[in-house]
C-alpha cells in the first residue's frame, strides 16, 4: 500500500499543478524534460529521436527503441487534459444589486450543483498583444453562492433547479465598482490590461486533493476525469522500455466538448506527429501505413464505479468498485472502442503487471458517454482499447477515487506500452 499511496500523492501533486489544460501541458513538459525527453517545435524540422511537442493545452510525447525502423509500429496511450468547468466570457465584468460578478460560460457537462459554495480561482492563458503567451493562476477570488433554504423552501423536496445563465455567475466583490477581472489577471502576471489581447481562462476549485479513510483508501480531488489518465500515461511512458514499438503518450485537449479542435483527438495532431516521426525514420507512404497497421492505442479515461445509493442505475451484473483495479470499458454501440482482441491485450498487460482489472458496461436504459478511443480508431484505423480509473461523482467539482487504483492503472499501461 505504501507504493500506491506514494503514487496517489504524486497524482495529487500533478492535479494541483494543473488547474487548466495549459497548466497540465506545462506540468507534463516539466516532467518529460526532467525524464530526458527533448521538446520539439512544430515549425522546426525533427531529427529521429525521443521527444515531445506541445500544441496549446495538448502534449504528445514519444520514445523510440534503439532499432526503430520505418515500419516500426506505435504503442499509444491516449488521454485528455481538460475537465468540465466554467470559462470566462469575453465581457466578463457584471454588476447586480451591489455585487460584482463574473460572466462565465459552462464548459462541458459539469455537475452544476457541485460547484456551489466553493472557493474558486481562475487559471489558463493570457495572450498579449505582442503574441506572447502567459500562464495565469489566481488564488481563491470568487464563489457561486447557493440560495438559502429560507428563500427556497421546496429545494429539498422538489430538487435544486439551476438556470445556467441566471444562477451561475460567481461573486467576487461587494460595492467595488472599480473591480475589473482582466486588470486583476494582468496584474497577476506582471502586465497591464491593455497588453492582453485574448484569454482562455477557466474556473477551478482551490481546495487541495485529500487522501482519507480509516485505511487511507479514498482520494477526493478535482479533475480526476481525466488528469488521472494523463498521469497514468505519463508514468507509463517514463517507466516502460521502448522495445519493438515506438511508445507514445497523447494528451489531448477539448474531449469534454467533442474533441473537434486543432488540439483535440478529432483534429490532426496525433496523425501529424506520428507522420513526422515516421518520416524522420525514412518512411514512405506505404511504410507508414504498415507501421499504423501494426499499432495499437490504449485510451485512458475515467469510468463509473457502482454507486451504493443508486445501484439500480448500473448494469445488474457489473458492479465495479473503488480499489478493484482499473476498468476495461465495453459498449456494444462502440461508444467505447474495445473489442475482443483489445480486451485480451489489456487483460494480458494487467496479468503481466500483476494488477487486477474489472469490467464496466452500462445499464441498457442509461446510455454511456464516449471517449477519445472511438475517435482515434476512426481517424487512424488503429486498434483501440478503452480503460480508465473507477470514480464516484464523475464531473463533480470534487470526484472520488480509490488510492490503490491509480498505481494499478499506471502499471497496466506500462505493461501495455512494453508490449506485454
Amino acid at each position: 500500500m505504501t507504493d500506491a499511496l506514494d503514487h496517489a500523492h504524486d497524482l495529487c501533486d500533478f492535479v494541483g499543478a494543473s488547474p487548466s489544460p495549459y497548466h497540465a501541458a506545462a506540468e507534463l513538459s516539466r516532467r518529460l524534460a526532467g525524464a530526458g525527453f527533448v521538446q520539439q517545435r512544430e515549425v522546426d524540422p525533427w531529427a529521429a529521436g525521443s521527444g515531445f511537442v506541445v500544441r496549446d493545452g495538448a502534449v504528445i510525447a514519444w520514445r523510440l527503441p534503439a532499432d526503430a525502423a520505418p515500419t516500426t509500429p506505435f504503442r499509444i496511450v491516449g488521454a485528455h487534459t481538460d475537465s468540465p468547468t466554467f470559462k470566462l466570457k469575453p465581457r466578463p465584468d457584471l454588476a447586480n444589486a451591489g455585487w460584482q460578478q463574473l460572466g462565465v460560460e459552462v464548459y462541458g457537462g459539469p455537475l452544476l450543483n457541485s460547484w456551489l459554495d466553493r472557493e474558486l480561482g481562475l487559471a489558463g492563458r493570457l495572450v498579449l498583444i505582442s503574441g506572447e503567451h502567459r500562464l495565469v493562476r489566481t488564488e481563491a477570488i470568487m464563489r457561486i453562492p447557493q440560495l438559502a433554504i429560507h428563500l427556497d423552501r421546496g429545494v429539498n423536496d422538489e430538487g435544486l433547479k439551476l438556470d445556467k445563465q441566471q444562477h451561475l455567475s460567481p461573486v467576487w466583490g461587494v460595492d467595488r465598482r472599480d473591480l475589473r477581472i482582466l486588470s486583476h489577471l494582468a496584474e497577476t502576471v506582471g502586465v497591464v490590461a491593455d497588453d492582453v489581447a485574448g484569454w482562455d481562462v477557466v474556473a477551478f476549485d482551490t481546495a487541495a486533493p485529500a487522501i482519507f479513510g480509516t485505511g487511507q483508501e479514498f482520494l477526493a480531488s478535482a479533475r480526476l476525469d481525466n488528469l488521472s489518465g494523463v498521469h497514468a500515461g505519463l508514468s507509463a511512458l517514463i517507466e516502460a522500455p521502448a522495445a519493438g514499438a515506438i511508445t507514445v503518450l497523447a494528451a489531448f485537449d477539448h474531449e469534454e466538448v467533442g474533441s473537434e479542435t486543432r488540439s483535440g483527438a478529432a483534429g490532426p495532431f496525433l496523425a501529424d506527429v506520428l507522420g513526422r516521426i515516421s518520416y524522420a525514420l525514412g518512411a514512405g507512404p506505404d511504410e507508414r501505413r504498415r507501421a499504423l497497421a501494426g499499432s495499437v492505442c490504449l485510451s485512458i479515461d475515467a469510468g463509473h464505479a457502482v454507486h451504493p445509493n443508486y445501484a439500480g442505475r448500473h448494469d445488474p451484473a457489473n458492479h465495479p468498485l473503488l480499489g478493484g483495479g482499473p476498468l476495461l470499458k465495453l459498449n456494444a454501440n462502440q461508444r467505447y472502442a474495445t473489442d475482443a482482441v483489445g480486451a485480451a491485450l489489456w487483460r494480458r498487460a494487467c496479468r503481466t503487471a500483476g494488477v487486477d482489472t474489472q469490467e464496466f458496461v452500462s445499464n441498457n436504459a442509461i446510455p454511456c458517454g464516449s471517449t477519445i478511443g472511438p475517435i482515434t480508431a476512426t481517424r487512424l484505423g488503429i486498434r483501440t482499447v478503452d480503460v480508465g480509473l473507477p470514480l464516484l461523482s464523475m464531473h463533480s467539482a470534487r470526484e472520488l477515487a480509490g488510492t490503490a487504483d491509480p498505481l494499478a492503472l499506471a502499471r497496466g499501461a506500462a505493461a501495455f506500452l512494453a508490449g506485454a
